[in-house]
């Protein structure tokens, strides 16, 4: 994958990525290959780290495997080490909750993340509205498109502070959406 640095680890981590998430795909109309996220999120960290943090990119890369898979943190422990599933662990979403409880859970948690995972937060957080910007979800009203923004937008508060070039390429997201879809703001 163009975009991505070269080694052995991050090519396991790739290859688990697209097995994991063989088939599936993005909530937008065109249906686009869900790998395409993994690999968006674990590209924008290694251009935001200058590829010197392979934890990072690999933790960008699996992020979603323990919630999409019968795998397990002990099985990315083995296969990836200590710190990677230490990362994916804070990033995956509890099990068995609502939607809202989810989406409040990510909000109240992002603060106390370690950097790592606050990065790893701003990078996913900037693909879903970079995504949700150019293939809005079918379906969607434009209450509930605002709403995954403002949401976005409450997640990546708590993770600010610790890179520019993420924040920058946020934002620039942020606008792109707005441009599109307002911002929901009372007027």
């Amino acid at each position: 994958m163009s975009g991505l640095p070269r080694s052995p680890e991050i090519d396991r981590a790739l290859a688990l990525a697209q097995s994991v998430h063989a088939g599936q795909t993005r909530k937008g109309a065109r249906g686009e290959a869900y790998i395409h996220h993994v690999t968006e999120v674990a590209t924008i960290l290694n251009e935001a780290t200058s590829g010197k943090d392979q934890v990072l990119i690999i933790g960008g890369l699996l992020h979603d495997v323990i919630e999409d898979s019968d795998l397990t943190l002990a099985d990315l422990d083995r296969d990836f080490g200590a710190e990677v599933s230490q990362l994916v662990a804070e990033v995956t979403d509890p099990e068995g909750v609502t939607e809202e409880a989810r989406r409040r859970h990510q909000v109240e948690a992002a603060p106390g993340l370690s950097a790592r995972a606050r990065m790893l937060k701003i990078a996913d957080k900037t693909s879903n509205i970079e995504e949700m910007a150019a293939d809005p979800p079918p379906g969607w009203s434009l209450a509930e498109i605002q709403a995954y923004i403002r949401w976005g937008v409450d997640v990546v508060a708590g993770c600010r502070g610790l890179n520019a070039q993420l924040e920058d390429r946020f934002d620039a997201a942020l606008a792109a959406a707005h441009a599109r879809f307002g911002d929901g703001a009372p007027d």
